[in-house]
């Protein structure tokens, strides 16, 4: 045993797998969202996916989130390299913010490799970066695994499970999945990979949870077409607008053969679904439908034919929609008689900005269209009956849950038993997971946490600054400027600022008493200790900080400035 669960977090230097094979989670286990998976066995790692999240009200000024890689950064020469399943930004997003600390082998397939060129060139890697493009259903070595890819469907061109060949046993990593025997673009599922690969005997397979709680099926997007181009049939007058992810090449394609139903225009509204479309194109997708007209194009036409794709489905501030809503976009608008189609789901978390972009849209007098209302979407990820299917095909030994949160891996547990599986272990981000030899079982705590993106540097989520930006949001901040002479007197009323709690007019009393508060704490404090600075410091930091507490309800974020003359 390398560790348990008293020794406390360890690193890849301490936890060298030796002869078994161990998995690994650092991201995407417990949480949707920002996925890094590592496989372990004859001193050496693999990792799948390295991916994102994105912030939300708890995490004031980050918009990305992402694993902390710290764990295996401890030995990155044990690395052997890195596989992508797909291209969607929770299993590729972090790879150059991260990659430097990595320094590893990439792996992907034609259409992965396309949008991850692009991200690597604009961080300026893009030629550092080795990228090692498999061909679809492609066998290859990475270090003692032995891999192959099994083409599968989801709402992004080139999904693929990735089957792991060890000396203990095979693995099906999953990746992101459904069934879907009308796709649109791309392949349908190789399930004939899928029975071979059951006869062999597997381990073990990793599985996509997050639509366990979903009966049925997640639907086709075959069937999603027929009933788009049915709603938008009903506006005859005004602009139509879809808010759609960006890398949900299917759609793009569904949106395009819609609005050429209807007699529209297709427009593309946001820097990322033009990336999408011309990284699709470089790989022979979206080849056969109309060009998308620019934002510059819409003002030119009537309303009644356009039809814009737009980004910003989740109510991220910086994306078209929400730049739309807002009246801030520099060439397209909204308002009465148009209509807004939300053809995607809600994304845990996102919730309250997606109804606040709503409600600013329906300000404007634009109709707002969602799944609650009409079929608009249908998910990529498997529900119930198509979690029992890939069971009966792979006939795996055990089935280990991400993919998900707390409840969706426990669900997904229980399902694989009732379906007759031996084993489902659960585990979270940070823990290590022997998968062979014996039973499955936790070994070790690791290393694991989130790194955020502040501008253009990495920090740790709970950093004091991150912290303190929290509290920032929720009470405030309050400065005192206190002002003493070489004797250790006040030359002056200490100056007070606290933006968000004092008011501009109105609150001349709670300024005084503030005022009062402070020259009282410093003047009580003997005369050596306030020709001293920490002293005087936390004598005023304390009393302003106490007065907003019992007048106003507030523990602000609080600073002191001490000015010597």
């Amino acid at each position: 045993m390398h560790g348990t669960r008293d020794s406390g977090p360890i690193t890849a230097a301490d936890l060298v797998p030796g002869d078994e094979l161990l998995f690994v989670p650092l991201g995407g286990c417990g949480e949707i969202g920002m996925n890094l998976n590592l496989y372990g066995t004859a001193g050496k790692w693999l990792m799948v996916d390295l991916g994102v999240t994105f912030g939300d009200d708890s995490t004031p000024g980050i918009d990305v989130i992402m694993p902390d890689p710290a764990f295996i950064e401890a030995a990155t020469d044990d690395l052997a390299g890195l596989v992508l399943t797909h291209a969607h930004e929770d299993h590729i997003g972090a790879v150059p913010h991260l990659w430097e600390r990595l320094k590893c082998p990439l792996y992907a397939t034609s259409f992965t490799a396309s949008i991850l060129r692009r991200k690597l060139r604009e961080a300026g890697l893009e030629m550092r970066a080795p990228i090692t493009e498999i061909p679809l259903s492609g066998k290859f070595d990475v270090g003692p695994f032995s891999l192959e890819l099994i083409t599968l469907t989801h709402s992004i061109p080139e999904p693929n499970a990735v089957v792991i060949r060890t000396s203990h046993g095979t693995v099906l990593h999953t990746g992101d999945w459904k069934f879907d025997p009308d796709p649109l673009v791309g392949s349908t599922t190789d399930k004939a990979a899928l029975r071979k690969l059951g006869d062999e005997d597997v381990l073990a397979m990793v599985c996509d949870s997050t639509n366990v709680f979903t009966q049925g099926e997640s639907g086709s997007e075959g069937e999603l077409r027929k009933s788009l181009t049915e709603l938008v049939s009903r506006y005859t007058k005004g602009r139509v607008a879809a808010a759609c992810f960006a890398s949900n090449v299917a759609r793009l394609e569904t949106m395009a053969r819609v609005a050429e139903a209807n007699g529209r225009h297709a427009a593309l509204i946001g820097r990322s679904l033009w990336n999408f479309y011309e990284a699709s194109k470089e790989n022979g997708y979206l080849t056969d439908i109309p060009p998308f007209l620019t934002e510059h194009d819409v003002g030119r036409l009537p309303p009644e034919k356009i039809f814009l794709i737009c980004t910003g489905s989740q109510g991220e501030p910086r994306a078209a929609m929400a730049r739309i809503a807002s009246l801030t976009h520099p060439r397209v608008q909204l308002g009465d008689g148009d209509v807004t189609i939300f053809s995607s789901r809600i994304i845990p978390g996102n919730e309250k900005s997606i109804a606040r972009l709503q409600n600013q849209l329906v300000r404007l007098g634009v109709e707002v269209v969602t799944e609650k209302d009409h079929f608009i979407h249908v998910s990529g990820h498997p529900a119930r009956d198509e979690l029992t299917h890939m069971y009966e095909m792979v006939r795996p030994r055990m089935v280990v849950p991400v993919h998900g949160e707390l409840r969706h891996l426990r669900e997904q547990a229980k399902l694989a038993k009732a379906c007759q599986i031996p084993e489902a272990p659960e585990v979270v981000n940070g823990q290590a997971l022997r998968l062979a030899p014996g039973s499955p079982h936790i070994v070790a705590e690791v290393t694991s946490g989130r790194l955020v993106l502040d501008g253009n540097r990495l920090i740790d989520i709970d950093s004091s600054m991150v912290r303190a930006r929290r509290r920032m949001i929720l009470d405030g901040t309050a400065a005192v400027t206190v002002v003493i002479d070489a004797k250790g007197y006040l030359v002056a009323d200490p100056v007070i600022s606290a933006p968000g709690i004092i008011a501009d007019e109105g609150d001349d009393k709670l300024v005084a008493d503030l005022v009062w508060a402070v020259t009282v704490a410093v003047e009580n404090l003997p005369v050596s200790e306030r020709r001293k600075d920490a002293p005087v410091h936390e004598a005023a930091r304390l009393a302003l900080r106490r007065t907003l507490v019992a007048q106003r309800g507030h523990k602000p974020v609080t600073q002191v400035h001490v000015v010597r003359i």
